[in-house]
């Protein structure tokens, strides 16, 4: 089995790191693709599409892996994988980075930082650049910078039938609002063009940590806080253990002068009784590492994710319901919403919060108990919900997507795909036009 010119590395069950090859991030995944494609270039990813849908085969593609549902590994069928197209070029004149589609977000961070530079990126070294940014893309800087998709000047897009397109705000206009946070659905993105900003390389975190019964004060004063919040915080929440203790925490994470970031420390010494505090100041790098490990390969995994338009008592008190899993909330706002809702495909762009719970484990016997949890603490906050991010879809639920999106967005999507992948090759994402 031969690709014609394929240059790239060609791996089938059997072979030599065939099995590294088919596993992703979520260890519930365990397909066997009957190829994979490792591309070394556009010209792999066009020959490679061409040998897929000649041969019949359901085409999955693969950036950085971190997908709940692990979709792009297809049983039976071709897996375009894009890691060994991993360039990351930066030129800190014009503030511009050129990365590949197979890029890690620690690739781009490392790249951007030499120059004090960054771009809106996820909290996970080795999240793929391509996944993350087509959903959309959150991070600490999404609330003085805008979200990782409103970050990207162009894309190169190969698309179903084989062209390799410049998508810009100018050339394919359609294409370029719908990548946006519109998914993955419309081809493979084999390069990205972001903007960079000078944020320095510093960053602090502050966390207070309450018993779990103090919480609602906590929660209720960190929400107080929300108005006067300067944009280069992202005030975060969490409920879940420490030490094995049940705890509820609240804080933020600063990026740029680290002295400008401490002024909001008293405001939020003043609230409740807190066991525990912790003001960190790191490197923006160590800041974007810090959660490598927890989030690590190997585990099983599952995740709900709800956004929320107000943060009303009773919320509050459903957030603090239960310790295990542990759940997070995040300010949105500041650039987010600079962006006018219907200029790109990502949604909820007025949503004050983001809700996200997830747990893992390592015992297959576990799975039920562990989603069933997950999704009942999720429910509690449903009744106060405004819709979802579609990176944090783990259902393979049709309706999902309905919640991502309004059904104008919806209409329009449906509209590009039937332009731009008519057969539905790109079929292997989470939404489901």
């Amino acid at each position: 089995m031969t690709i014609a010119a394929f240059e790239g590395l060609l791996t089938r069950p059997g072979d030599a790191g065939y099995d590294s090859g088919r596993s992703v991030w979520n260890a519930m995944v365990d397909r066997r693709p009957a190829l994979i494609a490792r591309c070394a270039s556009t010209a792999d990813v066009v020959a490679a599409l061409r040998y897929g849908q000649d041969a019949g085969l359901e085409i999955g593609v693969r950036c950085g892996g971190h997908s709940f549902l692990g979709l792009p590994v297809v049983e039976g069928g071709l897996l375009l994988d894009l890691s060994a197209m991993d360039t990351v070029q930066v030129d800190p004149v014009s503030r511009r980075a050129r990365v590949g589609g197979g890029a890690l977000l620690g690739a781009l961070d490392v790249g951007s930082q030499r120059y004090g530079l960054a771009t809106t990126a996820g909290n996970v070294s080795h999240t793929g650049v391509g996944g993350l940014t087509l959903g959309g893309g959150v991070g600490w800087l999404a609330r003085a910078y805008g979200l990782t998709c409103d970050n990207v000047a162009s894309y190169q897009l190969v698309t179903a039938d084989g062209a390799v397109l410049r998508v810009s705000e100018t050339s394919y206009p359609d294409l370029f609002w719908g990548l946006r946070g519109g998914g993955g659905s419309f081809g493979v993105v084999t390069e990205f063009e972001f903007r960079l900003h000078p944020v320095g390389t510093q960053a602090l975190t502050v966390d207070l940590y309450y018993d779990l019964a103090d919480g609602g004060t906590a929660l209720r004063g960190w929400r107080d806080l929300f108005a006067e919040t300067p944009r280069a915080a992202t005030p975060v929440a969490r409920v879940g253990r420490r030490d094995g203790r049940p705890i509820a925490s609240i804080g933020y994470v600063w990026v740029g002068d680290v002295e400008e970031g401490r002024r909001l420390i008293p405001s939020y010494q003043a609230i409740g009784r807190p066991i525990e505090q912790r003001i960190r100041e790191v490197s923006y790098l160590d800041l974007q590492t810090q959660s490598d490990d927890t989030e690590r390969h190997a585990l099983r995994r599952y995740c709900k994710g709800h956004y929320l338009r107000s943060l009303p008592d009773a919320a509050v008190d459903a957030f603090l319901s239960r310790d295990l899993p542990g759940a997070r909330l995040t300010l949105n706002g500041g650039a987010i919403t600079d962006v006018p809702d219907d200029a790109t495909a990502f949604s909820h762009r007025d949503a004050l919060l983001e809700f996200t719970t997830g747990d893992d484990w390592t015992d297959p016997a576990e799975d039920a108990d562990r989603i069933t949890t997950a999704r009942a603490y999720a429910a509690t906050l449903e009744p106060y919900t405004s819709g979802s991010y579609v990176n944090t879809i783990a259902d393979e639920d049709p309706t999902a997507v309905h919640r991502a999106y309004s059904p104008e967005k919806l209409t329009r999507l449906r509209d590009l795909k039937s332009t731009y992948d008519p057969t539905n090759v790109f079929n292997r994402t989470a939404l489901t036009y």
